[in-house]
């Protein structure tokens, strides 16, 4: 993973933070639209819509906080999920592999018995 700009640096950060404690499976569309964001292909509207989602797990403020357990990532996984819905038809076979690449090195564990 090259994370030299430092704007892509702080939102990897965040996305990986977030993935430990959501879980492998919340984690994938995140990564998904990482790498559409990373995508000079991706229109900027599109790109908006990413770094709206991203920058909302990454501030401190959320409509439901975080302290409340599994609710708390409820806010936050609304918003990627709305994000995620835009971009979708921009996710390329390519995409996914490192999406999936990247899940089995966070998840080593998981890897192996989800398939994945």
């Amino acid at each position: 993973m090259n994370t030299s700009d430092p704007n892509m640096a702080n939102i990897w950060e965040n996305i990986s933070k977030y993935a430990r404690k959501a879980g492998k499976v919340a984690a994938r569309p995140l990564l998904l639209m990482y790498y559409v964001l990373k995508n000079p292909e991706t229109p900027s509207g599109d790109k908006a819509a990413i770094i709206g989602a991203l920058a909302y797990i990454a501030l401190p403020i959320n409509i439901i906080p975080n302290s409340i357990p599994i609710l708390g990532l409820l806010d936050e996984g609304a918003a990627i999920m709305l994000a995620y819905n835009r971009v979708s038809r921009h996710v390329t076979p390519e995409i996914e592999r490192e999406a999936d690449d990247t899940l089995r090195q966070w998840f080593p564990d998981e890897a192996q018995t989800a398939g994945a």
